[in-house]
């Protein structure tokens, strides 16, 4: 019986030594040197500071900011351990709850915009913490902002394009804009 355990426990150790210590170890040291950004959270920083990551989104609410996606996260909005969509179907009536009080949030906050909002500023994401917004959603917010902040609509829209990331390899999804970034430039904070 000896015999056929000890292959068994020598293999498990080796196994164990190799894919539990040696690969993580050689894939952390390659994607540190290589992508030292993206290995620590694609973190935006200044003074040594942390202002938050390019890759999970904030909750903006004041109207002198852009607006992200609404999240579906729990207990609060963005919640990076609780990463979800709401998976209500269309009819659900807390899906239509969430995005009636979207419009009306929007329309309070700038009741002389009348054209359409996009639908990525009134629905959540799949995962509810996308840090990112159609061209068109920011588009639909650059009066606003510019009206509150005094700050002309051809320097926002300026900041807007700056911000505005094309699609993957110039082929894949579409052109999204980050609003942490954008809101973060809009306070001199980078």
């Amino acid at each position: 019986m000896i015999k056929t355990i000890r292959p068994t426990i020598v293999f498990l150790i080796l196994l164990t030594f190799l894919f539990g210590i040696v690969y993580p170890a050689l894939c952390t040291g390659i994607i540190q040197n290589f992508f030292p950004h993206q290995s620590e959270g694609s973190l935006i920083e200044k003074n040594s500071k942390a202002l938050g990551s390019e890759l999970i989104g904030q909750n903006f609410s004041d109207p002198k900011y852009f607006w992200s996606r609404l999240s579906a996260t729990s207990p609060y909005p963005y919640n990076a351990s609780s990463s979800t969509g709401s998976n209500f179907s269309t009819a659900n009536p807390d899906l239509l709850k969430a995005v009636k009080d979207r419009i009306k949030a929007l329309k309070d906050a700038d009741p002389e915009n009348k054209a359409l909002i996009p639908i990525d500023l009134v629905t959540s994401s799949g995962s509810g913490l996308d840090p990112h917004i159609s061209p068109e959603a920011a588009d639909y917010q650059v009066k606003r902002v510019a009206r509150i902040r005094g700050i002309s609509e051809k320097n926002i829209k300026g900041l807007v394009a700056k911000y505005t990331e094309g699609r993957q390899f110039g082929i894949f999804g579409e052109p999204t804009v980050n609003v942490l970034q954008l809101n973060l430039a809009l306070d001199g904070k980078i």
